[in-house]
């Protein structure tokens, strides 16, 4: 499976924000579009990635207010990214290796790359677990489907043979 996966199912909604507008008013549209992250945007590249851990970390620093801080002052300027071809478990390793919840695709195809979406830690787990899910029905429906002996009872001797490594 591939970050393209999670992507098309996902949608390719963006939200990004210049890096000069005001750190408030980037948060005011996270919380209105219940989103976890910004990704920053200039001159039509990807200049880092607005959290609300940088957002808190932040507030911190300012004494516990946002003040007149701007998001250029709070970004995370080297954020980590992939691309749609990223297989789902090589994210979720650089993720937990970065610590990182949001990670912004990029596809290099493109000359300076585009921005096909952000990925959440949340979306990877998600996909994870239908996957496991859809494993797990297969692997039942084929038990259920076991070849049976002449007497209609599943063959233990078959039973007993497929259960060896």
């Amino acid at each position: 499976m591939h970050v393209s996966d999670i992507l098309r199912v996902k949608g390719h909604a963006l939200y990004t924000v210049p890096p000069e507008q005001p750190l408030a008013e980037a948060v005011r549209t996270m919380v209105e579009r219940d989103i976890g992250s910004l990704v920053v945007m200039e001159h039509g590249r990807i200049d880092g990635i607005l959290t609300f851990r940088e957002v808190l970390q932040t507030i911190v620093k300012n004494g516990g207010e946002i003040g007149v801080a701007l998001v250029r002052n709070a970004m995370e300027v080297k954020p980590l990214t992939c691309t749609p071809e990223t297989e789902i478990d090589a994210a979720r390793r650089l993720m937990l290796g970065r610590h990182a919840r949001y990670m912004p695709v990029i596809d290099e195809n493109d000359e300076g790359g585009t921005l096909m979406g952000v990925i959440s830690f949340h979306d990877i787990a998600k996909a994870v677990v239908e996957a496991q899910d859809f494993e797990n029905r297969m692997l039942k429906a084929y038990i259920r489907d076991w070849p049976e002996d002449e007497d209609g009872k599943q063959n233990e001797a078959t039973l007993e043979a497929r259960s060896q490594p």
